[in-house]
């Protein structure tokens, strides 16, 4: 799951409108800045990118990270439909209302969900960062883990799946216990989420067929980043699709699954000095 907590940005607290909906957004910087979209993944949330808003803002770009659909803040979808290309067309109506020309970021499942609303309209935005996100949906250990969830939580509900989630997560090599703080966060933010969202979620990161190469075909810049222990989709993997889709390739040293949070720093310069170049050959 996600790791992160409340109390790690002074980014503002908003809500996007949207037609027949809002969605709960964090955002920082200059509305007269280059537009920035982040997308958070399975279990994720706007938070999950807390550590670089108020850097991305510092560094001149006007930042918006959202809660999708189903996630934390944002509503349900009444139609229970959480598949990349739904949700990819709530990011284009997002992406529209930013004016266009948005740089976005899909975190792990976030990422195929980026994908899906570049392919469908990719004159809305001027880059597309796929951050720790696959060619296809995840096929090792982890896809067992979300083949568990169904009869978990039809059986016993949300709070038996965190809990199974949570000591799953413990058994893993280099695990780190939350603080006190990120743990309520975590809880509180996995219980308000759409049952139907996080199997839905879950369904597409096991099923999700390759894309790359509709993508590849896209005059949209892109960039593949991950942390360089990845353990969702491997380094290995996530470099091999760069190569497919002719595109820059980083590794942020020092970070897993999470860079943003792991290692702020190095992922805030990964993010700007890409932009810049897409900026500088737009």
């Amino acid at each position: 799951m996600s790791r992160t907590s409340e109390r790690t940005s002074r980014a503002a607290h908003v809500e996007i409108e949207l037609p027949g909906f809002t969605l709960a957004a964090l955002r920082t910087g200059a509305e007269t800045n280059p537009p920035v979209l982040l997308v958070p993944g399975w279990t994720g949330s706007k938070e999950d990118f807390g550590p670089v808003l108020d850097p991305l803002g510092g560094a001149g770009y006007w930042v918006t990270a959202v809660d999708q659909r189903g996630q934390f803040r944002s509503p349900f979808r009444p139609d229970g439909d959480y598949s990349p290309i739904a949700l990819g067309n709530d990011l284009r109506l997002t992406a529209a209302a930013l004016g266009g020309g948005v740089h976005v970021v899909g975190h792990s499942f976030g990422g195929l969900v980026a994908r899906a609303a570049v392919l469908a309209d990719p004159d809305l935005f001027r880059s597309l960062v796929l951050l720790d996100s696959g060619p296809a949906g995840i096929d090792d250990g982890r896809k067992e883990r979300l083949d568990l969830m169904r009869p978990v939580l039809a059986q016993h509900g949300l709070a038996a799946v965190y809990q199974a989630l949570v000591q799953l997560d413990a058994g893993e090599p280099g695990y780190r216990p939350p603080s006190d703080e990120e743990a309520r966060f975590m809880r509180e933010r996995f219980l308000a989420s759409d049952p139907q969202a996080l199997m839905g979620m879950a369904e597409a990161l096991i099923d999700e067929p390759d894309l790359v190469a509709p993508l590849a075909a896209v005059n949209v810049p892109i960039l593949v980043a991950c942390g360089a222990d990845d353990d969702v989709w491997s380094p290995q993997i996530q470099a091999g699709m760069a190569r497919r889709l002719h595109a820059p390739y980083a590794a942020i040293a020092g970070a897993a699954h999470s860079p943003a949070v792991e290692n702020p720093p190095a992922t805030v310069a990964t993010l700007v000095e890409f932009w810049r170049s897409a900026e500088n050959h737009g």
